[in-house]
């Protein structure tokens, strides 16, 4: 959030999938993140998948509380 400058999401998202193909967890784990707030769950599940066997304990923690909720398949979240 910078000073004067105008917040930019494509370019946000954009730069984002660019580190999380470069392998980055948290970049894996902000685009799950910003999917899940617009309503694409499966798009979301996947990049938390991806983050947490990448080493991501948030991404981990998340899809735990979403495996006791129901959204995750017990399968998926194993191999998580």
């Amino acid at each position: 959030e910078g000073l004067g400058v105008e917040k930019d999401k494509k370019r946000e998202v954009y730069h984002l999938e660019v580190a999380a193909i470069g392998g980055h967890p948290d970049a894996r784990n902000n685009l799950a993140c910003f999917e899940w707030e617009n309503s694409r769950h499966d798009r979301a599940l996947q990049h938390w998948i991806v983050a947490a066997k990448l080493g991501d304990e948030s991404s981990v923690d998340t899809l735990e509380d979403a495996y006791r909720k129901g959204y995750v398949r017990k399968e998926d979240f194993a191999s998580a």
